[in-house]
This record gives C-alpha cells, sequence and structure tokens, in this order.
C-alpha cells in the first residue's frame, strides 16, 4: 500500500492522508476556499475595470432588501447562521474522527486569561491594520472597504456586532481549529502548515486589493503561530471579533466625518 493511502502515525486520526486531503478540500470548497476564488475574480474584474484601484469600492455588510426593514432583518439572519454552517461542519468532522475539541481548540477554565489575551491582541492587530490599510489605499493597491451599507434602523448595531462574532467563529475554527489540526494529522511541519493557513487567510480577502491579502496573511501568521503556542482558538476569536466590531461600528459612527477615512 502507497504511504499517501496509510492512516498518519501517531495522531490518532483512522483517515488515510488521500482521505485527509480530500476532506479539507471539501471543506474549504464550500466555505473560505470558495470565497478566496471569488475574491480572487473580483480583485482581477476590480484591476481590469477603468479607473485606479483606490477609487472602487468592495462593502462588507449591505442590505439586503433595501426599504423593507422585517425582510432585511430575515435575510441579515439567515445569512449569519448559514454562514456558521462551516465551522460546525469542521467541528463535528474532527469530532467523529476522535478529536477532544476541548483539548485541542479551548480551556474553559482560562476564559478570562484568554479574553485577555485576545483584547490585548486586537489592540496590536487593530491599530498596525489601520495604519497598514490607509498605506496601501494611498499606494492604490486597496480598494476602499466599505465596512457596512446598512439601512439606519434599530438592529443595524446588533446586526453587526453579530456579524462580527460570526466572521470570527468562521474564520478562526477553519482556519485555526480545523485546517491547522488536519494539516498536523497529515505530518505537514508546523511552520509550513502556518504559512498554508495564513495564505488561505490571505485569499479570501483578495477582493479589497493586494493591502488585503498581505495584511491578512500577516495577521495569519501571527495568529497561526500563537495557536501553535497557546494550544487554543478563544484568545484569536476574541480579537477578532474586537477588530470586527470595532472595524464595523467605527466605520458606521465615522464615515462621511472623518477627512481620513476613505468612502
Amino acid at each position: 500500500m502507497q504511504t499517501s493511502d496509510t492512516s498518519t502515525p501517531g495522531t490518532g486520526s483512522s483517515l488515510t492522508r488521500r482521505l485527509l486531503t480530500f476532506e479539507v478540500v471539501l471543506v474549504l470548497a464550500v466555505s473560505l476556499g470558495r470565497s478566496g476564488v471569488y475574491a480572487l475574480v473580483n480583485l482581477i474584474a476590480t484591476w481590469t475595470a477603468p479607473g485606479s484601484l483606490s477609487e472602487q469600492s468592495a462593502v462588507m455588510n449591505g442590505s439586503k432588501a433595501p426599504g423593507r426593514e422585517w425582510l432585511d432583518l430575515t435575510y441579515q439572519l439567515m445569512g449569519l447562521a448559514f454562514g456558521l454552517v462551516p465551522a460546525a461542519l469542521a467541528a463535528y468532522l474532527l469530532i467523529r474522527d476522535g478529536k477532544d475539541l476541548r483539548r485541542i481548540w479551548y480551556d474553559r477554565t482560562r476564559w478570562w486569561s484568554d479574553t485577555a489575551r485576545g483584547a490585548a491582541l486586537a489592540a496590536v492587530v487593530g491599530g498596525t491594520g489601520l495604519v497598514f490599510y490607509l498605506a496601501m489605499y494611498a499606494a492604490d493597491v486597496n480598494v476602499a472597504v466599505v465596512a457596512e451599507d446598512l439601512p439606519h434602523v434599530w438592529w443595524r448595531f446588533p446586526v453587526l456586532v453579530l456579524a462580527a462574532l460570526q466572521n470570527a467563529l468562521l474564520e478562526e475554527i477553519v482556519v485555526l481549529g480545523y485546517v491547522l489540526t488536519r494539516l498536523d494529522d497529515m505530518d505537514v511541519r508546523r511552520p509550513v502548515a502556518v504559512v498554508v493557513a495564513a495564505v488561505l487567510r490571505g485569499s479570501y480577502h483578495l477582493y479589497q486589493g493586494l493591502g488585503g491579502f498581505f495584511g491578512n496573511v500577516a495577521m495569519g501568521l501571527l495568529f497561526g503561530w500563537l495557536y501553535h503556542r497557546w494550544g487554543r482558538i478563544t484568545p484569536m476569536v476574541v480579537a477578532h471579533t474586537i477588530l470586527d466590531v470595532v472595524a464595523f461600528i467605527g466605520f458606521a459612527l465615522l464615515a462621511g466625518h472623518v477627512s481620513w477615512l476613505p468612502t
């Protein structure tokens, strides 16, 4: 039997490398990998459109039923709920394979320390990321990222907070908790695995431009290293949630009122 068809040694996984690879490809094909392909095509479309890249924009959270408040809210909540299904699928596949998520993803006895780590991480990444984004936009290698374009209704800010939490759970569960775990199962060297996961993270941000890609690759390298160091995704979920809440609500409050924020 070929090596690629044998169970990965020392990992406890009963799946062959070939099946593990196929499983990862399928999970990504219905989630962030699919988003990466679309983001690449969107970038090409934006780059080949008339005008410079900085003259284009990308809306992250927009209305799904303009002028119909309750229908719009229904669509928003449906999108958020179904958007978490790939994360649930990834968790299910690991549990079915005998993995203990409490051991490899989170520790209930360290919620407070992990929350503090996440908040500190968000402060460092957030400040650096904003400066990097503005520099890339000024260099005309990034589009103007419109973090939200929702109607001014009562559910606007709650939906933005839920969108931030959904983004954090989906990305950190799939990219860190699932992909890095499966690459470990396939005996991929951890530095290589962290790079692969970071490039994946950058790929589905390509719609923002090269700045969005490289900025998220850098964040992915940091998050991947910290995940292997701490052994839990919780601090990164907290950090990611805070980053997106600040980005979404900050844009909603500042857009059109400050000159330095591209709109």
